[in-house]
């Protein structure tokens, strides 16, 4: 097995499929990495196993393809990671690095929580279920964020923008990820 220094290569994970996203930033300075934000998508929605999150992160999603993209035409984000129904998981934005997920919210008393989280998006829609292959995935993962930063709280994005966001909701099981890591309670929101 692999020491976890050397799983990581300037904010990159190893085990994760590499897509380079364009859209991302600098973190201000002396930002502490303490937070990570779950998020769920799937690109149309509801519709799973396509390349189309893929584009839309690295922005060659063609906004033609699907009715649907043309509300979401001209949108540059991203995310840390991705993890598929399978467990596959892709990375988009070094670690290191400020990716586009979280939008205007705040948590833990700090606003503009980019500046200062990993956002791991799922595969699915919100309110729905998702797959085993997923939370084991999620939770490795986690784990792997939290030996090589300093990781303190896990949230979902409806916890870090509640009524703008409402993903992962309710079909996803906290309880769940919580049986796999050894993360306190405290790290996990109050659901």
């Amino acid at each position: 097995m692999p020491s976890p220094t050397s799983i990581w290569q300037n904010g990159w994970y190893s085990p994760a499929q590499r897509h380079d996203s364009p859209n991302f930033g600098p973190r201000p300075e002396g930002a502490s990495i303490d937070l990570l934000v779950v998020h769920s998508i799937s690109l149309p929605p509801g519709q799973y196993g396509g390349n189309e999150v893929q584009a839309l992160f690295t922005n060659q999603l063609n906004w033609d393809a699907h009715p649907y993209f043309e509300q979401i035409r001209g949108l540059e984000v991203s995310s840390h990671f991705y993890i598929r129904r399978d467990g596959a998981l892709l990375q988009f934005v070094s670690c290191d690095d400020r990716a586009w997920h979280a939008g205007q919210s705040a948590y833990r008393g700090r606003s503009n929580c980019n500046d200062d989280s990993i956002g791991i998006e799922l595969e699915g829609l919100e309110g729905e279920l998702f797959e085993p292959a997923q939370y084991a995935c999620l939770a490795r993962l986690s784990q792997a964020l939290a030996r090589h930063y300093p990781i303190a709280h896990i949230a979902g994005h409806e916890h870090i923008a509640p009524g703008r966001k409402q993903d992962p909701g309710p079909g996803f099981d906290w309880s769940v990820l919580k049986s796999l890591t050894n993360f306190s309670d405290q790290c996990f929101p109050l659901v």
